[in-house]
């Protein structure tokens, strides 16, 4: 064997291994505080995230969410605040799941920010015990709680298991959440749903001007624009949608990118053909809230469709999503998100 194809052998093999360790999957393992309320999960060692359920919050939330490397990704406003990050939308906490309005409650915007002669007028969600917690290939966390108003009444009762997996430069989560009615309950048509993200400021989009949302309260959020050098992110959806233009409309998938050090860091949320209304209306805003809501459609389209969904009592509902956090040289590119699509869309019955 002559000296080039022994050095082409070689090369070919050192390939084959880097590859071989770039798709080994990491060994997730999870861990519960059940003084703290908190369970912390980590991939090969790493911190990945953690699940915050204590009485302070209105929500459980997945918290200080890390890609493959060790880049957080999600905003550290309100719990754990970084210098020059936004300070707006104090009920935008890491990842979480909730609504505008159900039975005329509005868990979405529900923080410590709300008067207390206020507070009749949201909802709480209150995690009463962890399910399980299994570490391995595949690290498994599910938990219950309640949806209850002021007086602790519950409206629905909430069982949402993760599903968490990744590998040298990717983190997957698989949530599925199915929310049990426990008297009659109303889903009325509403903007802010349903599975919220709150990205870290370098993924927001960059803009000079500054804006300014209401809600149905009639509550002003002013998110200021200028001269922020530090947002470098972008939208992109399954139909070729970018930016700004992603608001509102309806897509399988979406993906948030942009730089983050030396890496390029995509977070891509992935809805589920069982999921109700699918595919999702896209509640995407540049200032770095990244929400699927299927349940948002009469605002989002001007009126034209209403999309309210009711459960009687015992009846449930079920939503999944997929998130996958990759990082890299570039960004995760569309074929493989349609691959993880249809692959998620096979998974789950």
């Amino acid at each position: 064997m002559n000296t080039i194809v022994k050095y082409a052998l070689l090369s070919l093999q050192c390939c084959i291994a880097l590859t071989a360790i770039a798709q080994k999957n990491a060994v997730i393992k999870v861990t519960r505080s059940a003084s703290e309320k908190k369970v912390t999960i980590y991939a090969d060692d790493k911190l990945f995230a953690s699940f915050l359920y204590p009485d302070t919050l209105e929500k459980p939330v997945l918290f200080d969410i890390h890609a493959a490397n060790e880049t957080v990704i999600t905003r550290g406003f309100p719990l754990n605040r970084q210098p020059g990050e936004p300070n707006d939308h104090p009920h935008h906490i890491g990842l979480w799941l909730n609504f505008e309005n159900v039975n005329g409650l509005d868990f979405w915007n529900n923080s410590f920010a709300i008067p207390a002669e206020k507070k009749h007028a949201y909802g709480w969600i209150k995690t009463d015990r962890i399910i399980e917690t299994t570490s391995g290939a595949k690290g498994i966390l599910s938990y219950h709680a309640n949806w209850v108003n002021q007086q602790n009444d519950v409206l629905l009762e909430e069982t949402t298991r993760f599903e968490i997996t990744g590998t040298a430069t990717r983190r997957i989560i698989d949530r599925v959440t199915t929310l049990k009615a426990k008297t009659d309950v109303l889903f009325t048509d509403a903007k802010d749903g349903l599975l919220g993200i709150r990205v870290a400021h370098a993924l927001q989009m960059p803009t000079d001007k500054d804006q300014e949302f209401t809600d149905d309260k009639g509550n002003i959020t002013v998110v200021k624009g200028g001269t922020d050098t530090v947002a470098k992110g972008n939208y992109l959806s399954s139909e070729g949608r970018l930016g700004d233009s992603v608001w509102s409309t309806r897509a399988r998938w979406c993906k948030m990118f942009g730089k983050m050090g030396k890496d390029s860091v995509s977070i891509v949320v992935i809805d589920h053909p069982k999921n109700p209304n699918y595919p999702t209306y896209w509640h995407a805003r540049g200032y770095g809230l990244f929400a699927a809501n299927p349940l948002g459609e009469k605002i989002f389209t001007n009126g034209a469709k209403v999309k309210n969904l009711s459960l009687k009592k015992g009846e449930a509902v079920t939503f999944r999503y997929r998130i996958i956090i990759d990082n890299g040289i570039h960004s995760m590119p569309v074929k493989a998100i349609n691959a993880q699509a249809d692959q998620f869309a096979r998974s789950l019955k």
